[in-house]
């Protein structure tokens, strides 16, 4: 059986493919038991139930969601949650997510002026409204900073995705939309659904890491401040080694929560249905 409940559209999210290309991929890789799960997006989850019926795929609704994590008064950290098996209709659900999209935009605009001062700093052409024009057309799902790093590769400002972020954006960031844990989790619950804290120990993104590479250390973390939240954890993801992995499923059996995997699939590379997740995490969410 092949399972994947990690994957993003470019209809709704920051994918390399529509939301139908997504399904027809999916087909053609076997895949028995999928989720696509878009940042801070539920607006391709009716499509995504349909695609899956005339593909003859089980399907899960899903989402990934930015959390602004503090714990014990120190900086707060972005992290990410997966919220899984909710009614995608839910009016506060859909309500929140919205008002996130917006901020989105907004701050997508404020990280465009700072680094029109950084151009001005180098000589280089600012942008116009027409650049602006110009990303935002080649934005179909959540605006975000990928798609600004994109554009500066496109005008030849940088070389590549990495360049972009290091040289720029990182240091023309604007604070996302604060969402709490708690507000998280009870948004998703409410809408009958789980929330699953993704990716915990990845080396490269919105992780635990960002606090401590120590494996126990961030199992206190989630022990002492994620609990009472969350319904289960994220064990299988390509950037988790078996060592992870291992820590992890023992780490879940012990507090009783869902054991979840994917490939975090952006199709740049293309990883759908590439991870080896065992058959018995499909039973968890059969009702």
């Amino acid at each position: 059986m092949k399972i994947d409940l990690h994957i993003h559209t470019k209809t709704c999210s920051d994918g390399n493919f529509s939301i139908e290309e997504v399904f027809k991929e999916a087909k053609k890789r076997n895949i028995d038991l999928m989720s696509t799960t878009d940042h801070d997006s539920i607006n391709c989850q009716e499509r995504a139930i349909a695609l899956a019926k005339q593909y003859g795929i089980s399907y899960l609704t899903g989402v990934e969601l930015n959390v602004t994590f503090q714990y014990l008064g120190n900086k707060p950290v972005s992290l990410d949650f997966l919220g899984y098996q909710y009614d995608f209709n839910n009016e506060e659900l859909r309500n929140k997510l919205q008002l996130i999209r917006e901020h989105r935009e907004s701050r997508a605009r404020q990280i465009l002026q700072k680094l029109n001062a950084e151009f001005d700093k180098e000589g280089i052409q600012r942008f116009t409204e027409e650049d602006i024009e110009n990303i935002q057309d080649s934005v179909d799902g959540t605006f975000g900073r990928p798609h600004i790093a994109n554009y500066l590769i496109k005008k030849g400002i940088v070389s590549d995705t990495q360049e972009a972020f290091d040289k720029y954006l990182v240091k023309c960031d604007v604070p996302k939309y604060p969402l709490s844990l708690a507000e998280a989790s009870q948004l998703v619950r409410n809408a009958g659904g789980v929330l699953v804290h993704a990716h915990p120990n990845d080396p490269d993104g919105t992780s635990l890491v960002t606090i401590t590479r120590d494996l126990s250390e961030q199992m206190k973390i989630i022990e002492k401040y994620m609990l009472p939240y969350i319904d289960g954890i994220e064990c299988w993801h390509p950037r988790h080694e078996e060592k992870t992995i291992a820590y992890y499923v023992k780490f879940a059996r012990r507090h009783n929560l869902i054991m979840t995997g994917g490939s975090d699939c952006h199709q740049k590379p293309l990883l759908m249905g590439t991870l080896d997740i065992p058959d018995w995490v499909a039973t968890q969410f059969r009702r």
